[in-house]
């Protein structure tokens, strides 16, 4: 690619773009990576659906799309609903459009739209707008595309991208990579390879239409030779970093890692990971991180990791957001009235801020000291995560407005 075709394509992209709830209200604009606000998210496109009650895997369908929707809307960490997974309960090629409307009426949250192939994708598209009207007026839609790592562009995603062009639609634009398998090993080459992929695919997308907003980013995995299986490793998360420094010195919005993957359930490899992938993601200049929640290499959804990792997402939030000097009188005043040897239960600035820093505390796990842990019968940290589940998925499943849209969705679907 002539190094002017990219210089011409980088100078034509949006460095911004605003996406919108459902209902036409502002939602984020993912390109203000100095806003420190990484917008996360849960899917994706997972196999096998995962039991909070008891961690047994079994095959995703319709219902669990229902439920991780219904779950990703009621918890504020998350921002974008990603598709959940493929429904296995469905007739083929009907499957993806029932989850689709499924996403599409159980949440206004803005929505990331993955599909098999790009017939898929039309369908799909087609029945958002038989619902919504003209996505491209406020679009709270992004389509998801990638290419096939090393450096190919299919016709598949070659065809979603001029879907999405032609919608009128932004889009993701991202790649995956294994290292010493699909990238180089070492992450000092594995970089440039992937900011060359997703310099292609900018360039492709400007030529189809000058203009198109789109978000760039690359999901770099470790890859394991000894049990063939990818997963999140220290490099990885520091490539992510590194691809989201990159877009932020082209001024194109990023889209990065979620740290799913690499656990069984929502067990300590994947805390681990969670920790590690949202408190650097905040505290660097990721803009999204759509795909959090999948385990086994990002083939089982399961719902206990994604309300831990609202848990973790809050939290990290928090640090990332510092604090500030208290003004040199309020302390002094402070100090005066409580005195050497005093406490602060009941000062001024306890009193007006005890709700606030609160909230700094566990959502999950109330802290308790040795002796009330064991009057409780010495519960594990696995079984209160279970029950904060039970509360969550136990309330009510639908409002009125989603019933309307799932009965207009099914007979527009059963027509076609």
């Amino acid at each position: 690619i002539p190094v002017q075709l990219v210089e011409q394509a980088l100078d034509s992209v949006p460095a911004s773009l605003s996406v919108f709830m459902r209902d036409g209200s502002p939602a984020f604009n993912p390109g203000d990576a100095d806003s420190g606000q990484t917008v996360f998210g849960t899917g994706v496109t997972n196999l096998w659906y995962q039991q909070p009650q008891d961690d047994a895997i079994i095959p995703f369908n319709r219902s669990h799309a229902r439920l991780s929707t219904l779950l990703a809307d009621r918890l504020e960490s998350f921002d974008i609903i990603s598709t959940p997974g493929f429904a296995k309960d469905l007739p083929e090629g009907q499957g993806e459009l029932f989850v689709a409307l499924e996403m599409l009426a159980h949440s206004k949250k803005p929505l990331v739209l993955l599909t098999s192939n790009a017939g898929q994708m039309r369908r799909v598209l087609n029945l958002f707008e038989y619902l919504q009207g003209d996505l491209a007026v406020k679009p709270f839609v992004l389509p998801y595309v990638n290419p096939v790592t090393p450096l190919v562009l299919n016709s598949d995603t070659f065809e979603k991208m001029q879907l999405a062009v032609q919608s009128g639609l932004p889009l993701i634009y991202s790649n995956y990579s294994m290292s010493g398998a699909t990238a180089p090993i070492l992450p000092g080459a594995a970089l440039p390879l992937l900011n060359a992929e997703l310099l292609g695919g900018l360039v492709v997308l400007q030529l189809l239409k000058p203009g198109t907003p789109v978000i760039l980013g690359s999901l770099p995995a470790g890859f394991n030779m000894q049990t063939m299986v990818s997963a999140f490793t220290p490099h990885s998360f520091l490539l992510n970093l590194a691809c989201a420094e990159m877009m932020h010195y082209y001024r194109i919005p990023h889209c990065g890692t979620s740290g799913s993957g690499n656990g069984w359930g929502a067990d300590l490899p994947a805390a681990g990971a969670q920790w590690f992938n949202h408190l650097t993601s905040v505290l660097g200049k990721v803009g999204l991180a759509p795909f959090v929640g999948g385990n086994f290499d990002s083939l089982v959804y399961s719902p206990l990791l994604v309300i831990y990792a609202d848990e973790v997402i809050r939290r990290a939030r928090q640090f990332a957001a510092g604090f500030k000097p208290v003004d040199r009188e309020v302390l002094l005043a402070e100090m005066g009235q409580v005195g050497a040897g005093g406490n602060f239960l009941s000062s001024e600035q306890t009193l007006m801020n005890f709700h606030e820093m609160q909230a700094q505390h566990s959502a999950v796990w109330p802290g308790w000291s040795l002796e009330e842990w064991q009057q409780m019968n010495s519960p594990q940290a696995i079984d209160l995560l279970r029950e904060k589940a039970a509360q969550i998925v136990s309330q009510p499943e639908s409002s009125p407005e989603a019933g309307e849209l799932l009965e207009k969705g099914e007979r527009y679907i059963n027509k076609k």
